[in-house]
């Protein structure tokens, strides 16, 4: 059986990683193949602009792991809706045996929820472009699925960090850390949970729902989150924000951030049988502290 990555990236390669572990045939697709590890067969693909490698015939499961270019509306309408509509169309025309389509998402279609909890059943309300569009990407997948026989799953995945996603870290080193002055929730999961949450949805035994919260369990202050790492490094706490700054944090693009304010819930997850490996951030930046954070399958 195979397992097809579309959009193998930094977190597509360690899904795929683990999907090889398990004993599946992983192809990945991405623009430079050559970058891939051996495990996984590579084949150059441009998934925005079309004209797609052929799906493995026995292939059960197809994995779209996309990420926008740049932060900008079009970039993220390219890759999302463009690059997603790619690629269901060349499954639908493969004949192949797809099971389950997932599609890996953000919880940045839920905007900010003033600090509330949210689950699968909150309204997504996204508060900026990148939201929107990964909602409309979200509605079309389950649009074209609707009457196929294929599953249509979405992750939702709050800020994903672990090897080489060092920001917080580095600005608690750099001393350019501030803690903000309102409390903002954030979520987030390590990047080894994340991939180890795509390969359980694609292949547990019972059929998943259509979409869940992939998150840890803890929902942090980013204040708090910013003491702890400088605690963990012998430094000062950060100082915190006293330039009186309210609203939603914005981004490069100047759009309201992606992380908004919110905590939310993994429930659903779990109760499908998945555990994570690092359940809150502490033990997750311990480990990038300590140089592991090797993959756990």
């Amino acid at each position: 059986m195979s397992v097809l990555m579309a959009g193998c990236g930094d977190l597509g390669t360690e899904a795929g990683l683990r999907f090889a572990a398990a004993g599946y045939r992983v192809v990945g697709w991405r623009r430079s193949p050559e970058k891939l590890p051996a495990a996984i067969e590579g084949a150059a693909a441009d998934l925005a602009a079309g004209d797609l490698p052929p799906v493995p015939a026995d292939t059960t499961a197809v994995v779209v792991a996309i990420a926008a270019d740049s932060p900008t509306e079009a970039a993220y309408r390219a890759a999302y809706v463009d690059g997603l509509s790619n690629v269901v169309d060349v499954v639908l025309h493969s004949g192949a045996p797809v099971r389950r389509v997932l599609f890996v998402s953000s919880t940045a279609v839920y905007g900010d929820a003033g600090g509330e909890w949210i689950d699968e059943s909150t309204t997504p309300e996204p508060g900026g472009f990148s939201g929107r569009i990964i909602r409309e990407a979200e509605e079309l997948l389950y649009r074209r699925l609707h009457t196929t026989g294929i599953t249509p799953v979405v992750l939702r995945l709050g800020g994903i960090y672990g090897p080489g996603r060092t920001r917080l870290i580095d600005q608690v080193r750099s001393g350019a850390a501030v803690i903000p002055a309102e409390s903002r929730f954030t979520n987030r999961i390590h990047r080894d949970d994340a991939a180890a949450a795509i390969v359980h949805l694609c292949t547990m035994d019972a059929v998943p729902g259509p979409v869940y919260l992939g998150v840890d369990n803890e929902p942090a202050e980013q204040g708090e989150v910013l003491s702890f790492l400088a605690a963990e490094l012998g430094l000062p706490r950060p100082p915190s924000d006293t330039g009186g700054q309210s609203g939603e944090p914005k981004n490069g693009s100047g759009e309201p951030s992606r992380g908004g304010n919110k905590r939310c819930s993994n429930k659903l997850l779990r109760s499908t049988g998945f555990a994570l490996h690092y359940p809150s951030f502490r033990e997750g930046y311990r480990a990038m502290l300590a140089g592991t954070g090797a993959r756990h399958p």
